[in-house]
């Protein structure tokens, strides 16, 4: 039976290690801010935005949420990117994406102050997690290497097959795993929906790393005995015998890989809460770079 690495465990050690930080800015007159900005109504963006206000709260820091409305003017936002760039008391901030289609993502997204912009998309922020001299990394894939440093798997040299190429996921997991360093020093493979014969690469990996967006995309079949199997999907499909008719899954077969697996994250419950702490985690870093350049 392989063993559960569970988001909630990891992140909790990480947040008792941010309040000693937040506590040492504080001394110093400096307390970390946050703010987001959400344009429309998406729904699941919502909640997210919530629980990042939420979690703000519980660890003391400064938070603003920014709520735009859906019909808001690409030259509205970007003058709110402006203020928020300039504004002292906020460390960091992000727009929340999707945005609504007569808005830029990428000229958004390049208006960020890079020593802002926490959630590591600006090209400045990736470029410098590239060549390894990261100010920031990306919440999702920084939450994945610290699951595997905190809960002892061993990277250096293991074969690290990576399932999807987003730039949210795939790219920057990919970038960070081959890095020199602790919970790096990874020999890295890249497979993705134009791979050929990609079950023979997934069965080759000492950790498998998924975040290709399909419901239960790796079976059993794909995966070799002993492998450490990290699911980053979230995927809601059918379920009658659920009261709401429907229930989250991962893009893992999870049933099934458990039985070969050494360790893997669960869905809900594995990687789920790593992003928010990993947000909270750059805007701490943020905080404490502008506190030593003021």
């Amino acid at each position: 039976m392989s063993e559960l690495i569970l988001g909630k465990t990891v992140s909790e050690s990480i947040y008792s290690e941010l309040r000693v930080r937040i506590e040492a800015l504080k001394s110093k007159g400096t307390t970390p801010g946050l703010a987001v900005v959400l344009v429309g109504t998406d729904p699941a963006s919502e909640v997210y935005v919530r629980m990042k206000g939420k979690k703000c709260e519980e660890l003391g820091m400064h938070s603003v949420t920014v709520v735009m409305p859906e019909n808001t003017s690409e030259a509205d936002l970007l003058k709110k990117v402006s203020e928020l760039n300039k504004d002292s008391s906020i460390h960091g901030f992000l727009v929340q994406l999707p945005l609504p289609s007569h808005i830029d993502e990428k000229k958004v997204i390049n208006a960020i102050d890079p020593k802002k912009d926490v959630d590591c998309f600006h090209p400045v922020n990736v470029g410098k997690m590239l060549i390894g001299e990261p100010d920031f990394l990306p919440a999702t894939p920084a939450g994945v290497q610290q699951m595997l440093v905190r809960s002892g798997v061993d990277t250096k040299g293991k074969h690290v097959v990576v399932v999807g190429r987003s730039n949210i996921v795939g790219k920057p997991m990919m970038a960070m795993m081959v890095q020199k360093g602790d919970g790096a020093d990874s020999t890295v493979t890249v497979v993705h929906s134009r791979t050929k014969d990609l079950p023979s690469i997934t069965r080759q990996a000492d950790i498998l790393i998924v975040a290709i967006g399909k419901a239960n995309f790796i079976t059993a079949d794909m995966v070799k005995k002993g492998v450490v199997v990290i699911d980053v999907g979230t995927n809601r499909i059918e379920d009658p015998s659920s009261p709401k008719g429907t229930k989250l899954v991962g893009d893992v077969e999870f049933e099934g890989v458990k039985n070969k697996a050494s360790k893997i994250t669960p869905v809900p419950g594995g990687v789920g809460p790593m992003t928010i702490c990993m947000l909270m985690a750059n805007t701490v870093a943020a905080a404490e770079k502008a506190n030593v350049s003021r």
